[in-house]
């Protein structure tokens, strides 16, 4: 089964999709309905939401931004876009960035539960277990590296790349692929190595069924929304080179960095999913050029490394780390000191700011110039919080403490404490001490 979040600024439309997905016959569990983006997320951090169906024009916060907000939170929550735009652009972008389908309101009801049943049944894939994978493709099946003949030319130019980019010969082989930025981004891809963990024991066809694997699933999900090319790379690494032309470097709302994170998570579930390995994902900064290649290669490759320090972690951006702050590679203690300090300043951020209308994990990220995912997982690590409970936390104890102790208005409280609807409020709060607060006021 199924659960389902319509998303609309206008109650009676979310009733409406509500109503209709009800009595649709399909495998849907529970529907959840929101009025902005906002609500939306919440619901999105408490509740286990599979489709996401969303209102593209909402006020604060648009539906593409929430599509994005839902993907950093769950990288596994699918999303459709409905709106009363008609424009080619506005579809085009919702696709880009991830949708699997853009609707025009108003909506017809056959059309919108086909949408629905398409996106659901694919999420209904069952994944193969690794040893059925292993068996399915056994001896008799042929490996082909991607690209073999450019292989070698692509780990030159992200090694040296003026040794490529200074030979006509390559710069024609190069052609050849496309690779026209003008602004580019580096991912690498570690496998585990099975004969490392001392339990289990491949074979080197084993290893190599393994990588091609990995980089068949990771071509899969990148072929969908993004424009790559991914190739083996030296110690058994898989090197996924992204590209951006000017157009759509400018288009994303919620920022190239922040879809890199959300494709590093879903690269990492999915190798997870159907490989049972913990891969660990190497993430570059963005720059213009070509001939930056070798600087983001090795940004991805110092990136990965980072897993010894978080060996429970496995997705890392560069930019996450103030690198240029050590003359070498800092020591364990002192990205331990460093880890500790952007938590304390995000407390900090969070105890001053949390009754703020429209606080995001985004914006306290931003303040400590990290990523929201890898914040969310030091502040768990360091206090054993979740970041946005902790907010809800001190919302739900000032909230209770206003109830009990003054004669403010339900609607005043959840004002003061950050919520913009007081039917909003009162399903937190009651979720969260497990009575409503007229039932707490008696």
């Amino acid at each position: 089964m199924f659960n389902v979040l319509v998303v609309d600024d206008e109650p009676l439309i979310c009733k409406g999709l509500g109503s209709l997905l009800a009595s649709s016959g399909l495998e849907i569990g529970h529907i959840y309905t929101a009025n902005s983006g906002f609500e939306a997320l919440d619901c999105i951090r408490m509740e286990e939401v599979d489709l996401l169906v969303t209102d593209i024009q909402m006020g604060a916060m648009s539906g593409i931004e929430l599509m994005q907000h839902a993907k950093l939170a769950k990288p596994w929550v699918q999303t459709i876009v409905i709106s009363a735009h008609e424009t080619f652009q506005y579809a085009q972008m919702a696709v880009r960035l991830g949708a699997k389908d853009y609707l025009i309101k108003p909506l017809n009801s056959e059309h919108f539960l086909d949408s629905v049943r398409n996106v659901l049944l694919k999420m209904d894939k069952p994944s193969p277990e690794l040893e059925t994978f292993m068996a399915g493709i056994g001896e008799s099946f042929r490996l082909e590296e991607p690209l073999p003949e450019y292989s070698w030319l692509l780990n030159a130019l992200i090694e040296e790349p003026d040794s490529v980019l200074g030979d006509e010969q390559k710069l024609r082989k190069l052609d050849e692929l496309k690779l026209q930025g003008p602004f580019f981004s580096v991912i690498k891809i570690k496998l585990p190595l099975p004969e490392e963990d001392g339990e289990k024991k491949y074979t080197s066809r084993g290893r190599e069924l393994l990588r091609y694997a990995a980089l068949n699933i990771a071509k899969e999900l990148l072929d969908q929304e993004w424009s790559t090319v991914a190739f083996y790379s030296p110690e058994e690494e898989i090197t996924v080179v992204i590209q951006w032309d000017e157009k759509t470097y400018e288009e994303s709302a919620g920022g190239q960095i922040n879809r890199l994170d959300v494709l590093g998570r879903s690269l990492h579930l999915n190798i997870h999913k159907y490989l049972h390995l913990n891969a660990v994902i190497g993430i570059s900064q963005i720059l213009k050029g070509l001939s930056f290649m070798d600087v983001l290669n090795r940004q991805a490759s110092k990136a990965i490394q980072w897993n010894k320090e978080h060996s429970d972690y496995y997705v890392f951006y560069y930019g996450d780390f103030n690198w240029s702050s050590y003359a070498a590679d800092p020591s364990a203690e002192e990205l331990h000191t460093h880890s500790n300090l952007i938590v304390q300043k995000a407390k900090e951020y969070i105890d001053e700011n949390y009754a703020q209308k429209g606080l995001t994990i985004h914006e306290v990220a931003k303040k400590n110039h990290v990523s929201p995912n890898y914040l969310s997982y030091l502040f768990k690590k360091n206090t054993g919080h979740n970041l946005w409970e902790y907010v809800i936390k001190l919302r739900m104890e000032d909230s209770r403490e206003m109830l009990l102790h003054t004669d403010l208005r339900r609607y005043e409280i959840a004002e003061r404490v950050g919520y913009e609807s007081p039917e909003h409020f009162s399903k937190i709060f009651k979720k969260y001490y497990g009575i409503s607060p007229s039932e707490l006021k008696k």
